[in-house]
């Protein structure tokens, strides 16, 4: 099976993060290659591309994709919770953009095999790196209870985390639950029939995704990732965030506007004294996805687009 993904907002991503011709921009989240692809197309003989992905289909597909284009290109098989180690490597001090395309790939939810589908029944996995010791199989029959409870409840914000929660480790005591298929049925059986008529929707959606999460420390690795782009961001230079949930949202918007935000004084001051400067100017509100890519796409119905600019 090729690598399927389409890019979200390419035109309104790609247009806001590059400005110069010539530049560096790092592609933090490499994917099959859209927004590179794009990028690609903007930049002149000098200018290059750094890819990054920990998946090697989509390292794969990238480097196929990305094939002839006129600029540098150079992809890096790794996570991004690494790029300040990724960009010394690189020999890429100051870039001139930064792009986080956050989330799960279409390729990855529509390879059964990989496990992160509650519509294809396939042996639980998830993880985006292949290679990751942790996966969904591991996260659903060896932790407590109540850590399932909270990965649901935090990541998920699934109102039946406890229920669901309690219905795991009462089904896991006869066997291991090894299937995307098996653990559908569980979920299915501890929300309650009314509830899921009510809701529309697929009853497991937020808690895959709770697990998802999980599996590849999806947050615990944005902030630094965020702040370390940012930190090797040209005077100029951009950054461009695109998220497809709340949480993940929730940690772009608060950090673009933490490097953002001037005085830092307390507020009980008349006047600035710390004559903090932010670093970043934020470009516009966040974008939504057009009418139109919405109807060739219903992935892209929650996706948030974020830019900001370094000032200094």
């Amino acid at each position: 099976m090729g690598f399927h993904h389409i890019s979200v907002m390419l035109d309104e991503t790609v247009n806001g993060l590059v400005t110069d011709p010539a530049g560096t921009y790092v592609d933090c989240t490499l994917g099959g290659g859209g927004h590179s692809r794009r990028i690609a197309e903007l930049l002149q003989q000098e200018g290059r591309i750094i890819g990054i992905d920990q998946d090697a289909d989509a390292v794969e597909a990238a480097a196929e994709r990305l094939k002839g284009v006129r600029c540098r290109v150079d992809i890096v098989r790794d996570n991004f919770r690494h790029l300040e180690e990724i960009l010394r490597a690189q020999e890429a001090p100051r870039i001139d953009g930064a792009l986080f395309d956050l989330g799960v790939s279409s390729h990855q939810l529509d390879m059964a095999e990989r496990g992160f589908s509650y519509m294809q029944d396939a042996p639980l996995d998830m993880r985006m790196d292949p290679d990751a010791p942790l996966s969904a199989y591991d996260v659903v029959n060896a932790y407590e209870e109540q850590e399932l409870f909270r990965i649901f409840k935090e990541y998920g914000e699934e109102r039946w985390a406890k229920r669901i929660a309690e219905f795991i480790a009462m089904a896991r005591r006869t066997q291991p639950i090894r299937t995307t298929g098996e653990l559908v049925d569980i979920i299915c059986k501890a929300v309650p029939k009314a509830v899921r008529q009510a809701a529309g929707g697929h009853p497991a959606k937020r808690v895959f995704q709770a697990i998802r999460i999980e599996v590849n420390d999806e947050l615990g690795i944005l902030e630094q990732s965020f702040r370390t782009a940012v930190a090797h961001l040209k005077p100029g230079g951009r950054i461009a965030i695109i998220t497809f949930h709340s949480l993940e949202d929730r940690i772009a918007k608060q950090t673009l506007r933490e490097l953002s935000r001037g005085c830092i004084c307390p507020p009980e001051l008349p006047v600035c004294v710390c004559h903090h400067e932010g670093e970043l100017r934020l470009r516009g509100k966040p974008q939504r996805a057009k009418a139109e890519e919405l109807s060739r796409n219903t992935r892209a119905k929650s996706a948030k687009l974020r830019i900001a600019e370094k000032i200094y």
